[in-house]
């Protein structure tokens, strides 16, 4: 028989302690209403792991060795989805010469080597853990490659992992999201970093994303312009592949549209936060201001003309990060996972210690460290150049 430990308490302690919540929460105002989904309660991590790896249960095992699998999680420290190495095998099956990147040679001197698997019909490059894959840490340049921020661009939350290069332009990035580092990814997005944090859904595997963004690029060129044929052949091997593995190719899956019910706020960049909320909706609490209030607040904290202005303007900001000190007290942890998450979006440096104060705190207490790890080396080095870890640094 479950019970609650509270109710041991006598009435007027339970009383006293209902009043003082419910003042906090009137406090931080609830400017910003709870997305109607968020009501569903009881999202924790085990529940996020379990609906990821139910969707996958029915695939079969890639040619990809167990020594492999384990040097993967060893150097990331996180739990690959079998539709990587999946995508793995076909890109050898395309160019055996090279899955990952294309040769130096000039076109004319190739003798028939592909440029990349993906390289020639989408200008799109491996990386990530198909370095690693390609066994290409193994010659690396830097002596100390940290894979915590390998192809870890300036916007990338550390719910994010980079598995495939787009424009170099736009710093065009495909990518692995997850919502809790114990658990598979819950979607494949993207982002362009020279544009700004948003991250926009692709699928929910690598293969729904290639497929995403080849008829993306298809629609962009027209169907009789050169590589067409090359873009309809590439088509047909993602669907067969897909369709032998049983993996939907669909930009929204049924997985996704279930962890939108649990997403509590979409945060600055838009791809939503998931934190556990029991059923007397202890969890998250709402910042006391929309996103349009708390980017007006950051704007005239980053482009204050001195640091005079820049104290004064931080009032708001630090009024907020009392709140969420009376949140993380009451257990409402997604609050500062929220406002931490808004002010790395938000890419300013001078909100990194701000932070270093609310986002490792967060993850800590959700149980999700290794996000706290990533973020720390992350802002230790955050830049928009030198993210490829196995060059010389």
């Amino acid at each position: 028989m479950r019970f609650n430990v509270a109710q041991l308490l006598p009435i007027s302690t339970r009383r006293r302690r209902r009043r003082r919540r419910d003042k906090r929460k009137k406090m931080t105002g609830r400017a910003k209403r709870k997305l109607k989904s968020s009501q569903e309660s009881g999202t924790g991590n085990g529940e996020l792991k379990k609906a990821r790896t139910d969707e996958s249960k029915a695939m079969p095992l890639s040619e990809v060795d167990s020594k492999q699998r384990d040097e993967m999680v060893q150097l990331y420290k996180l739990q690959m989805p079998e539709d990587l190495y999946h995508f793995w095998d076909l890109c050898k099956e395309l160019c055996p010469d090279s899955p990952r990147v294309g040769p130096s040679l000039p076109p004319a001197l190739r003798s028939g080597q592909c440029d990349g698997a993906l390289k020639d019909t989408l200008g799109l490059q491996l990386v990530g853990p198909f370095d690693i894959l390609a066994g290409a840490h193994k010659n690396s340049k830097n002596p100390q490659p940290n894979f915590h921020i390998h192809w870890r661009y300036l916007y990338d939350p550390p719910e994010f992992q980079t598995i495939l290069l787009g424009s170099e332009d736009s710093q065009h990035h495909i990518g692995y999201y997850r919502d809790s580092p114990d658990s598979l990814p819950s979607f494949v997005g993207e982002n362009e970093a020279k544009k700004g944090c948003t991250i926009t859904q692709m699928g929910g595997n690598v293969f729904a994303a290639v497929l995403l963004y080849l008829l993306r690029r298809r629609k962009e060129r027209g169907s009789k312009k050169a590589g067409g044929e090359a873009l309809e052949r590439l088509e047909a091997q993602l669907r067969d592949r897909a369709e032998t593995l049983g993996l939907s190719l669909e930009q929204k899956t049924k997985g996704m549209k279930q962890r939108d019910k649990k997403v509590v706020t979409k945060t600055f960049h838009g791809a939503g936060i998931v934190v556990p909320v029991d059923k007397n909706d202890v969890g998250y609490r709402e910042l006391p201001e929309t996103d349009a209030g708390l980017k007006k607040i950051l704007k005239a904290i980053a482009e204050a003309r001195n640091d005079e202005e820049r104290v004064k303007a931080f009032g708001p900001l630090q009024e907020m990060i009392t709140f969420v000190q009376f949140a993380n007290d009451e257990c409402d942890y997604g609050m500062g996972y929220e406002l931490g998450m808004d002010l790395f979006c938000y890419g300013s440096h001078y909100f990194h210690k701000v932070i270093r104060q609310l986002l490792p705190m967060a993850y800590s207490l959700l149980k999700r460290n290794l996000f706290g790890e990533i973020l720390e080396a992350h802002l230790s080095s955050r830049s928009h150049d030198n993210l490829d870890q196995l060059s010389a640094h």
